[in-house]
């Protein structure tokens, strides 16, 4: 009998702020399968190597299934009386702004406007702060300050309708993959020219027709540059600036003193002056031009100012809210833009109001019933944990999210967690951070919870369930309304769910509003549970009289008092912590391309994992002859905030004195291979968002005698060892193992790891020197269950045919047993290699062999295996790979 045809549920994807639509299904043996939405205006059915692992996340291995205090298993009444008992307490005692939380752009933005609501509302302190500090807070601050309000003018279609686009501090083939696309795609239509300006050279700059590799910092100094060429070159819309905009005159000074010429320009980020020009004319030249920044330069002490750097250019032209034309931030959160919608930041309010304005403050609290509202803006991130750490705070809620990891200056972080009195931690997995938490809380999670998110061109869609709740779990803005109640607000959160929530948060939006703030969702302040149900992707603001716009600013009429934007003279500023002689390298940070954030989803896919699965040191050819290292050493990472370890490799991707090592890892995956702890913890002053893209370093080589790996089912947490880290794979986990011992004491040390098979067939061989050692465990069935390779560094033999083992379970031959102990399989078998195209799980040696048959381009590499026809994001590396066999044929 065929079975029924099981329901596709329609929902958004929880990864970057592209906001990808996705269609998923639980089919009838358990499993999740999805695929993107062909109808979903962002994504039109295209999925990332991330998106389309998705099903492959919502296991619920290492899953928190119950509220636990002091570690212990309690019941949600106990748990929920605990936290609305201290932190009713603290406020008494101490005051409100004695309690903060710290929340997420993974939260949906019925999350957020609830915990908002109570911290703000009632509990009156504006100590609520997110994640998102780290990710755009300085385009906040910069679009405030230009514009009035905090607008993203664009959507996704001028990417494929400009003529120029620049890509600032964006690694968008990674990080962006599905609208990189959508940029590629119109390219090969329009010929659209592609700048990007990064100081590494990323996929995205391999596609590029131009990059410019500038010095870290010097953002500032190249757009202004830009603006003062546009005044000398005559490309200024004097008709736009002199009835739109004001400032301009004030702006082109301190341009013009910043970048009297276009070499002063190119001395002082460190580029080719050739380079610089060609940028500035073909931007002068090009009116559909569109400017795309991201964390390069949000992330940073003057990020602010690089912001309002590139909008002064767009200004100056008139290059704003038309199509194909704009400064567009993206985000790095699925909801970032919700966030910011109902005042996730410290320093706003709820619908885009503001502190800073008294009016402002009364109309909340009167839409609220709030006598008791927060009257100033309350601790950005780097300052709350601080203040947890000095006793300022005394009772700290986190939501979400893993700020032992991924703070700056971590380990400072790590030590406030532990001083502060009462610590809570609502999440769905085990992290680094929720070690810390007196009280943690089973959150839902992506598949299990109903609400909106906002992505980067102001469009909401719905994130809707399609998985029952496991265990206790429970949404978060549940979890919140039911502390809320329990403080005795219960009278303002009494929502009987998120459609509830919604129709409230569409409603202040609303309230007051005569047209002075452009984020109005009033349309739909009377949606009802069908229509929320069923509602589709729209970008605000839809307002109450069904009024509503995709791109915005194109009349020219800006949120500000005069109905004028503003021109914000900025100047270059020296980098904070220069590099020095004993800090000679500048220490850079990102994502990868197939992982994301602290890896609590991303790390346990294998197929994900595959492509990098252990941490990198990125550097320069010469910094490794300089400081001599080479790939595959072992290298310490040292700032004047922390340590890290991590293997090197070299790359031709890195400029001279610089170095790159990935945000992603943690505790859980590797031994003090994090950048949070390197990073430092200097901000913004207007943003509040700190500088994670540069902090001076110092690169030593770790002299290694010997080198391990484990394959095994167990998920463990070795300590002991110099560097480890961890990938997962089909039926278990690797262990990259090393120590600066010698081979025979690592030997000791690595066989502790077996003591646990002692009791079912263990096989063991040491030779007779005691430099290498091989063991493996059989399990009843007569399959693989671990095994332990341990030589001097650089003699371990190719562990491929082992981790297929493990996958298989099948029980060995008598060949094999008999091979087992050698690492090689008694019988040749290929090895795809690592994987390239994570999506299709292609690796480099299968692209190898199709270069071998006669592919010579990425695209004849996708017609014959498929590689690279997703989501794009692996074509650079399969350039890569073919550029390189071509030079090998021609030596």
């Amino acid at each position: 009998m065929q079975e029924p045809a099981v329901a596709e549920v329609r929902t958004t994807c929880p990864y970057c702020g592209v906001g990808c639509g996705v269609l998923a299904r639980v089919t009838p043996d358990g499993s999740v399968s999805v695929r993107g939405d062909p109808e979903h205006p962002a994504n039109f059915g295209k999925l990332c190597s991330k998106g389309m692992a998705l099903g492959e996340t919502t296991g619920l291995e290492g899953r928190v299934l119950a509220p636990e205090i002091g570690g212990r298993e309690a019941s949600w009444d106990d748990a929920l009386d605990l936290v609305a008992r201290r932190f009713t307490d603290t406020v008494g005692r101490y005051g409100p702004d004695s309690v903060a939380f710290y929340v997420s752009g993974q939260l949906l933005t019925e999350d957020y406007y609830v915990a908002n609501k109570l911290m703000k509302g009632f509990i009156g302190s504006a100590n609520i702060d997110t994640n998102s500090r780290l990710c755009m807070a300085s385009s906040v601050a910069g679009h405030r300050r230009a514009f009035g309000e905090d607008i993203v003018p664009g959507i996704y279609e001028d990417f494929e309708q400009a003529d120029l686009v620049v890509l600032a501090g964006s690694n968008t083939a990674w990080c962006h993959p599905i609208i990189y696309q959508r940029l590629l795609a119109a390219r090969r239509k329009r010929g659209t020219k592609i700048v990007v300006v990064d100081p590494r050279r990323t996929a995205t700059a391999e596609e590029g027709d131009l990059h410019l590799a500038i010095d870290p910092g010097t953002d500032v100094l190249l757009f202004n540059g830009l603006l003062a060429h546009l005044a000398r070159s005559n490309v200024i819309d004097e008709s736009f600036v002199a009835g739109r905009t004001s400032g301009l005159a004030i702006a082109l000074d301190a341009a013009a003193a910043d970048a009297p010429s276009i070499e002063s320009v190119a001395e002082g980020c460190g580029l080719n002056s050739g380079d610089v020009r060609l940028f500035y004319e073909l931007f002068a030249a090009t009116e559909r031009s569109i400017t795309v920044y991201s964390q390069g330069v949000n992330q940073s002490v003057h990020g602010t100012d690089k912001v309002n750097a590139i909008i002064n250019c767009h200004l100056a032209t008139g290059r704003i809210g038309r199509p194909g034309m704009g400064a567009f931030s993206v985000t790095g959160q699925p909801n970032a833009m919700g966030g910011r919608e109902v005042g996730g930041l410290a320093n706003q309010l709820a619908a885009h109001m503001s502190f800073e304005s008294t009016q402002d403050i009364e109309t909340v609290s009167r839409f609220w019933n709030a006598p008791n509202i927060a009257r100033k803006a309350g601790l950005k991130a780097v300052d709350l944990f601080r203040a947890a750490g000095d006793g300022r705070v005394k009772a700290l809620w986190i939501m979400g999210t893993n700020p032992a990891v991924s703070m700056p200056d971590a380990g400072r972080v790590r030590a406030a967690l532990k001083a502060c009195d009462f610590v809570v931690v609502s999440d769905i997995i085990r992290t680094d951070t929720t070690r810390f938490a007196d009280v943690l809380l089973p959150a839902a999670g992506w598949g299990e919870k109903s609400g909106t998110v906002t992505n980067s061109e102001r469009r909401i869609s719905r994130q809707r369930p399609f998985l029952p709740l496991p265990g206790a779990a429970r949404p978060d803005w549940k979890i919140v309304c039911d502390v809320a109640r329990r403080m005795g607000y219960g009278h303002a959160f009494s929502f009987d769910g998120p459609a509830a929530i919604f129709r409230e948060h569409a409603a202040l939006s609303t309230y007051e509003n005569a047209g002075e703030r452009l984020f109005d969702i009033g349309a739909f302040a009377g949606v009802t549970e069908a229509e929320y149900d069923g509602f589709t992707p729209v970008c605000w603001p839809v307002s109450r009289d069904g009024a509503s716009a995709d791109r915005l600013f194109g009349d020219g009429c800006f949120p500000t008092a005069d109905g004028r934007a503003f021109f914000v003279a900025v100047r270059q500023q020296s980098v904070a912590q220069a590099v020095d002689a004993t800090r000679p390298i500048s220490l850079n940070t990102g994502r990868l391309r197939d992982q994301w954030h602290t890896m609590t989803r991303t790390g346990r896919v294998p197929r994900l994992m595959s492509n990098a699965p252990e941490p990198l040191l990125e550097i320069a050819a010469e910094d490794a002859i300089r400081y001599e290292l080479a790939d595959g050493d072992l290298a310490s990472v040292s700032s004047p905030y922390g340590l890290a370890r991590a293997k090197v490799k070299v790359s031709s991707s890195q400029k001279p004195s610089s170095a790159f090592l990935p945000m992603h890892w943690s505790g859980q995956f590797a031994a003090n291979a994090g950048a949070g702890p390197l990073a430092t913890p200097l901000a913004d002053a207007v943003s509040g968002q700190p500088e994670l893209k540069h902090v001076p370093v110092k690169i030593v080589r770790e002299e290694v005698a010997w080198q391990g790996v484990l394959i095994t089912r167990r998920y463990l947490r070795p300590t002991g060892f110099v560097h480890w880290s961890r990938q997962t794979v089909s039926g278990g986990w690797i262990y990259e193992l090393c120590g600066t011992e010698t081979p025979d004491q690592g030997i000791l040390l690595s066989r502790q790891f077996m003591e646990a098979y002692r009791r079912e067939e263990l096989l063991e061989y040491t030779d007779r020197r005691g430099l290498n050692y091989r063991a493996a465990a059989i399990d009843d069935d007569g399959a693989m269950a671990e095994a332990l390779l341990v030589s001097p560094q650089g003699q371990l033999p190719s562990r491929d045919w082992l981790v297929s083992l493990l996958g298989s379970r099948v029980p060995l031959s008598g060949a094999e047993r008999m091979a087992l102990l050698s690492g090689r399989s008694p019988v040749p078998t290929p090895s795809i290699g690592r994987i390239v195209c994570s999506c299709f799980n292609i690796g480099v040696n299968q692209i190898a062999v199709s270069v071998a048959a006669g592919c010579r381009s990425v695209g004849e590499i996708g017609e014959h295996i498929r590689a690279g026809t997703n989501c794009g994001s692996c074509r650079a590396e399969i350039r890569k790979i073919i550029d390189e066999a071509r030079l090998q044929a021609a030596e």
